[in-house]
């Protein structure tokens, strides 16, 4: 059997607003190439647009692969590593007897994604000069504000 692609993927998130204008930006390397994946929501939150990145950028990949994920959200990194988001999956979308899970289709989506993926999570810390992280940001920036021209008809701060 052949030895499984390692994909390097670093992802980010953003909001302008927490509901708002949103979008999220991806990286993926393999073997010295990169690719862009950006993208986006008119109405949603911060993270959702972190969940978003993960799931453009495993779902880019066309055959299962080693991946290493590099993400700068700590709820997306905990609730996979500490198994929280499968758990709440066992328990119909519930984080406890009481509280409904948020993002439970994007968490889903992510919980499938990584059952076809053998992936190490990397948290690295936001806006703190790690090169791709930062190149992430400004792509997910980039599409919020994409959003938020659609939706205020000009930058968020023009209001």
């Amino acid at each position: 059997m052949a030895e499984q692609k390692h994909v390097e993927i670093f992802t980010d998130g953003a909001c302008s607003g927490n509901p708002g204008p949103g979008g999220y930006g991806v990286i993926l390397r393999y073997m010295g190439l990169e690719k862009e994946i950006s993208g986006g929501a008119i109405d949603t939150t911060n993270n959702r647009m972190e969940l978003m990145a993960v799931i453009a950028g495993l779902s880019a990949l066309n055959q299962r692969c080693r991946v290493t994920l590099y993400s700068d959200s700590k709820y997306f990194v905990d609730a996979m590593e500490k198994g929280w988001a499968k758990r709440w999956k066992a328990n119909g979308w519930m984080r406890n007897g009481k509280e409904k899970a948020l993002n439970p289709d994007l968490w889903d989506e992510v919980l499938r994604l990584f059952s076809r993926h053998d992936v190490e999570l990397v948290w690295v810390k936001g806006h703190a000069g790690h090169p791709e992280n930062e190149r992430c940001d400004r792509l997910a920036v980039a599409q919020s504000k994409k959003y938020a021209r659609e939706l205020y008809g000009g930058e968020p701060d023009d209001k």
